[in-house]
């Protein structure tokens, strides 16, 4: 963007490369003198204001058809600005935490070659605003078209979801991720939407009396948890084990326990944070030797040290930002590489939350740069030993301040309210994991932030497609009551709000990762709503929704569902984790059978059911109804005990 006077300019999210949402009137604004007037042009049309008191100006540009480049022009007697390669399409924002903010390049690539990457027409704008309560107007990123590099730093989910509908809908796409790791529903919604819910107006007024409150010497609201990493988790007291020898070649580990990597260690069986040294030997071929290497060890949570026999190679520490989630790749200096026996020693450290290597497995190799033939394995055995047992590491409850991203409305302020009201189709939605110990209010905050955000645009009720959580934590064999599946349920219960969509990922997430690393099914899943319910595409928008529950003769319930499409599949056999309770509110396993669209359930020790489930637990693994489009049902409870306590056998 180019603009003769640094007073007279477009809003920062008007910049080279640009898509605006075609088939709707465009808003423009940007800022400049009081009183100046301002005439805008783009693609032959001119629309024309006058710049307001506070020096900001806004109008709307006639719909456009899809096409471009163009230049948008804004001038007045104070100066001209343009933006230039603006392209009218489709426009999406991709919101919520870290699993939307995951990028290409930390998960599974498959089909995202260079080639398959390079889409012109495709453009990427990635948020990158710090937390502030002020309302603030820039917005960090700048629009790029996709390239390979442009679109393995963006969102996973963003990128999969926005190249199909490019694919598809022939039309150039533009994508905005907005989103932050960790943060909660109350975070994104704003404070004039939270103060209409009882809960959500405690918070206001808790969290207002605290931040505002001058108190000398002190910080005000609850440390953000990024300081409490740096000063007050616990901190590496020194690299004993390299003191030890234990990134030497020539150090005996035939004593240490082996670990089948990837995978993390701080489990049910060993609760504990802290640094612990892995070990693995190659067997180098002679025509390696003297040859530089390429060393992947996939994602490593959180910093690691890595050596080579004996020679540090590489590491990821504080000054790499998600550090936990970045893929470990560092070159072998030739120097180092002869024949025979090769040992890669890794100390890893991690001060809370999740520990260990996260994969995946086919990212782990030892290969000649540029030659992915040549690669050899790492995956596997390695050996372990403990160097620091910092026990389970708690961390403090969610910070609050005036720079905290926790902190209630504070990333509407700043990270939402710069972008209104650029033009959009809709918005897609990756978030509820930091909500999951609250479903009861997530159920009413979900269908408000949404209500909210379609205030805020001005635009009617823009289209919103979510993902329901993904499966996690290990699989439990008995039934049980879970958090997760009631999010679940509060995620499908927005589906009560029009033009909203679900992509069902209860098949594809990791018990042991939060961040599951199949990004492209949760990407594809949302594009096939989208094409289904928002561009009349045709075919079936998501997995089967339970609709109702009929009891029959002989202590039978049928179990009705919509988005049956070609009918109900049970993938690998007979159909898994279906639930029966009586009037006990006892829930026992059932037997269930597909009888076309519908599913009959039944368990002789529950002659007369009044409630079933389905897939009702943090990780249903082995859950398998599908349609026979190859979409999974949403896990789901009839409503007899929906808001009412439960018993589990």
């Amino acid at each position: 963007m180019s603009s003769s006077k640094s007073l007279f300019r477009f809003a920062p999210i008007f910049q080279d490369h640009a898509v605006l949402q075609r088939e709707q009137t465009i808003p423009v604004w940007g800022h400049g003198p009081a009183g100046d007037t301002v005439m805008v042009t783009l693609a032959g049309h001119k629309a024309e204001t006058i710049c307001g008191d506070a020096g900001t100006w806004h109008l709307h540009l006639p719909p456009l058809p899809a096409g471009g480049p163009h230049e948008l022009i804004a001038e007045s007697g104070s100066g001209r600005a343009v933006v230039r390669d603006i392209l009218i399409g489709e426009v999406w924002l991709c919101s919520g935490q870290s699993n939307m903010d995951m990028t290409l390049a930390n998960s599974d690539q498959d089909g995202s070659s260079p080639t398959e990457t390079n889409l012109p027409q495709v453009r990427v704008l990635s948020v990158t605003n710090p937390a502030t309560l002020a309302t603030t107007l820039g917005v960090g990123g700048i629009w790029k078209p996709a390239t390979h590099a442009t679109l393995s730093a963006f969102s996973a989910v963003g990128g999969w979801f926005g190249r199909t509908l490019h694919r598809e809908l022939g039309v150039p796409v533009g994508l905005i991720c907005n989103a932050w790791g960790g943060t909660r529903i109350q975070a994104w919604t704003s404070r004039s939407a939270l103060m209409t819910d009882p809960q959500g107006t405690e918070e206001i007024r808790t969290f207002e009396s605290t931040v505002w409150k001058h108190q000398p010497g002190k910080r005000r609201g609850i440390p953000p948890f990024e300081q409490w990493e740096r000063t007050e988790a616990p901190q590496d007291p020194g690299n004993a084990g390299f003191d030890r020898g234990w990134a030497a070649a020539t150090f005996d580990d035939a004593a240490w326990p082996v670990s089948t990597l990837p995978a993390r260690w701080n489990g049910v069986e060993q609760p504990y944070n802290g640094i612990v040294w892995f070990r693995r030997s190659v067997e180098i071929p002679s025509a390696w030797a003297g040859h530089e290497l390429e060393l992947k060890l996939g994602a490593i949570d959180k910093h690691d040290d890595t050596y080579v026999n004996g020679v540090r190679v590489g590491g990821l520490s504080w000054e790499t930002p998600n550090a936990w989630c970045t893929p470990r790749v560092y070159r072998v200096p030739g120097a180092l590489v002869k024949a025979g026996r090769l040992v890669v020693a890794v100390r890893a450290r991690s001060h809370v939350f999740d520990a260990g290597f996260n994969g995946p497995a086919a990212h782990m190799l030892l290969e000649l740069p540029g030659k992915p033939e040549t690669a050899l394995p790492l995956a596997g055995a390695w050996g372990f030993c403990v160097e620091q047992d910092w026990g389970r590491v708690v961390p403090p409850a969610i910070a609050w301040g005036p720079d905290a991203p926790n902190s209630p409305a504070i990333l509407f302020n700043s990270r939402v309210a710069p972008l209104v009201p650029y033009g959009l189709r809709g918005v897609i939605w990756y978030q509820g994991e930091s909500n999951a110990h609250e479903p009861a209010a997530y159920r009413r905050l979900l269908p408000l932030m949404i209500r909210d955000w379609r205030r805020a645009w001005g635009q009617g009720d823009f289209a919103f497609g979510q993902v329901q959580l993904a499966n996690h934590h290990p699989a439990l064999d008995i039934p049980c009551e879970s958090p997760w599946a009631e999010l679940r349920e509060a995620q499908l219960a927005g589906l009560a709000e029009p033009a909203t969509g679900l992509a069902v990922a209860v098949d594809i997430g990791e018990a042991a990762d939060i961040h599951p690393r199949n990004k492209r099914d949760v990407g594809l899943r949302l594009a096939r709503w989208a094409l289904a319910d928002i561009y009349s595409r045709g075919g079936v928008a998501s997995g089967p929704v339970f609709t109702r529950m009929d009891n029959e003769a002989g202590g039978r319930v049928r179990c009705h569902f919509r988005n049956t499409g070609g009918g109900l599949v049970a993938r690998g056999g007979a159909l898994r984790r279906f639930e029966l309770a009586g009037p006990d509110h006892t829930f026992v396993w059932a037997e269930a059978e597909i009888q076309g669209h519908s599913v009959v359930v039944w368990n002789a020790s529950v002659p007369n059911p009044v409630a079933v489930r389905y897939a009702w637990a943090d990780n249903p693994d082995g859950c398998n109804l599908y349609n026979n489009e190859g979409l999974p049902a949403s896990p789901f409870r009839s409503d007899a005990f929906v808001g009412k306590p439960a018993k589990v056998d």
